[in-house]
């Protein structure tokens, strides 16, 4: 089991060839009892929290623009577990984000809820890839993308043009592949439709909308793996 992807370049992928594999995972198989530990510390750090299922990798490569991998459905608590032992071999965490891009050429991100686990940070619409995202055994990307920026915004990114290909910038912290969805309407208008949203949910995911103007108009909070894609974005507009 291997992760062999460059780290910190923002790399070109035209293929995403991650694989479900319907055995345990060896990192939630291997440490039940301390995964459960954990779960109740971050319980009682988070009541809100619930042990759903996502998607863990076991397996990643990169080579010739195809980003091939293997995961496994875990519990949320298992994704935990490793949120705090980042480090441990043969497991890791990738994700995808819709870069929304406004007609007028702002990036709209969103601030996290202070009931979630990242209470307050600032990144694109996104989530963990989940069981209903995979078809034939394959991650569908671009429903996992729809899914979350519908969940949590209340946008259609059918509505907007996506990029011909996606990027992907591997970190310590994990993988993000991500793609540009040029949006038809301004951030303003982006923002209200959010807003909108966001008032009318009994517990929205989401605090409010974020709008970035340039390279350098960086938002308090930011996560880590944002100012790469943001200077990407604009150096590449």
């Amino acid at each position: 089991m291997s992760f062999d992807l460059p780290r910190n370049r923002v790399l070109p992928v035209d293929v995403v060839d991650v694989r479900l594999d319907s055995s345990p995972h060896p990192l939630e198989r291997d440490n039940l009892q301390a995964i459960d530990e954990n779960w109740r510390y971050e319980t009682t750090i988070n009541p809100h929290i619930f042990d759903g299922r996502v998607a863990l990798l076991s397996e990643l490569s990169y080579a010739d623009s195809r980003l091939a991998g293997r995961c496994h459905i875990v519990r949320y608590a298992t994704f935990m577990y490793w949120r705090r032992h980042r480090q441990t071999p043969g497991a890791g965490h990738a994700f995808a984000h819709a870069m929304l891009v406004s007609s007028d050429n702002a990036l709209v991100a969103i601030r996290m809820g202070m009931h979630t686990v990242n209470a307050g940070r600032v990144y694109f619409a996104a989530g963990s890839f989940e069981l209903e995202d995979f078809r034939n055994g394959q991650v569908d990307v671009d429903f996992n993308m729809h899914r979350e920026v519908k969940e949590e915004t209340g946008i259609d990114i059918h509505q907007a043009s996506p990029a011909r290909r996606y990027y992907l910038l591997s970190t310590d912290s994990g993988t993000v592949i991500f793609r540009r969805y040029r949006m038809p309407m301004t951030a303003n208008a982006m923002v209200a439709a959010i807003n909108a949203h966001v008032a009318a949910q009994t517990s929205p995911e989401i605090a409010a909308p974020v709008v970035i103007h340039s390279a350098g108009d960086l938002p308090d909070d930011l996560a880590s793996h944002m100012p790469p894609l943001i200077e990407w974005h604009f150096a590449n507009a």
